[in-house]
């Protein structure tokens, strides 16, 4: 029975994270200056994982709060202030209908890249764009370097042998091509969408996906580290998805798998 593989890229079939540092420090030239040290704190306890900022909430950028989704349904269930203290009543806030999420004022925060800027927004940075494209920059020079995770690609290639492999990612078409000649993974997939957009246009992609290749959903796996982009949008449609990720999703699924990495799905 053929299926469809969809991939993530960052985070997924590459694991560095030293980039996300890089981001918070160039954010960190953005916040006012009596600020600088409670933000850099501030930062050092969410990636620690002792703040309410945290992989798996979402950051309402206007109201400065961090809530708590049902990771299956995308529904509010509690929300903190910055200093932990929870708001009551969520539900006259956000109603009890799945969250849409942007990238401005309703934020998934999904994986590394959420946690400075959510920081960054907390103390008043109101663009953080520059920072963001001064990162992919410093990801293109020699001081990152990106580490091919082994057996990779051969994995991917024999799952091509039999299905549909496809690549779906956030990062724009010159990011994609860079980064899969890095990882040695050109020529790999059989379809790459780029500049997708997710999670706010998930469930649109994986709906054009199912339409052209004309596969049940029921035969179509999302394969990723961002719960939010990647994972509930595929569970809600009834796909299988493989979540890479240590985090606990907060909930269980008979459609879906854990790994802490790619690598322990075929090794």
């Amino acid at each position: 029975m053929e299926k469809l593989y969809i991939f993530d890229l960052d985070g997924t079939l590459y694991e560095e994270t030293d980039h996300f540092d890089y981001y918070a420090e160039h954010l960190m030239e953005r916040v006012p200056v009596q600020d600088q040290g409670n933000y850099w704190a501030d930062y050092q306890q969410i990636k620690q994982g002792n703040h309410v900022i945290a992989i798996g909430k979402v950051y309402d950028v206007a109201r400065d709060l961090s809530v708590t989704i049902d990771p299956l349904t995308l529904q509010a269930i509690a929300a903190h202030k910055w200093d932990g203290t929870p708001v009551q009543d969520v539900a006259s806030i956000y109603g009890k209908e799945a969250l849409s999420f942007d990238f401005t004022s309703l934020v998934a925060i999904g994986d590394g890249w959420w946690l400075p800027f959510a920081c960054a927004k907390h103390y008043g940075v109101a663009d953080t764009q520059p920072s963001y494209h001064a990162t992919k920059a410093y990801m293109v020079t020699d001081q990152f370097q990106l580490r091919e995770i082994e057996g990779l690609r051969s994995f991917l290639l024999s799952l091509k042998a039999t299905d549909k492999i496809v690549l779906m990612t956030n990062s724009d078409r010159e990011d994609v091509s860079r980064l899969l000649k890095e990882l040695n993974l050109v020529g790999i997939f059989d379809h790459i969408i780029s500049s997708a957009r997710k999670p706010e246009k998930t469930r649109y992609y994986f709906e054009q996906l199912q339409s052209f290749y004309q596969l049940p959903y029921q035969q179509m796996v999302s394969i990723g580290d961002n719960f939010i982009n990647e994972i509930a949008p595929a569970l809600m449609l009834g796909m299988e998805a493989i979540y890479l990720s240590p985090h606990d999703p907060g909930g269980s699924h008979e459609k879906l798998v854990q790994y802490s990495h790619i690598a322990d799905w075929y090794k």
